[in-house]
């Protein structure tokens, strides 16, 4: 069964044993998350939610992505300003899909 859930304002089309990255979530290593928002589920198509539908995830790991560079600069004004970000993430694996 698949289904498509939303966190972190993203949404993702997942089957129960998919791993996925998601925002970092403020859940321990090992413990089991619950997602509630669910807007498709198999067949069924909420409006905007499937009533009762959960998406169970266990967290794998925390971890900060590769390093991104924002390069920022004005032509002709000697402005440049180098900045670099690494986005924290939580890595799921899909447990179990009611609905």
């Amino acid at each position: 069964m698949k289904a498509v859930f939303e966190t972190g304002g993203k949404q993702y089309y997942v089957a129960e044993g998919d791993e996925l990255y998601v925002e970092k979530l403020n859940a321990e290593v090992g413990s089991t998350v619950d997602f509630s928002n669910v807007y498709q589920v198999g067949d069924k198509i909420g409006t905007p939610f499937v009533s009762g539908a959960k998406v169970t995830c266990e967290v794998l790991k925390h971890g900060k992505a590769k390093k991104i560079v924002v390069f920022k600069y004005r032509p002709k004004k000697k402005y440049r300003n180098t900045k670099g970000h690494r986005q924290p993430y939580t890595k799921l694996v899909v447990k179990r899909i009611e609905g």
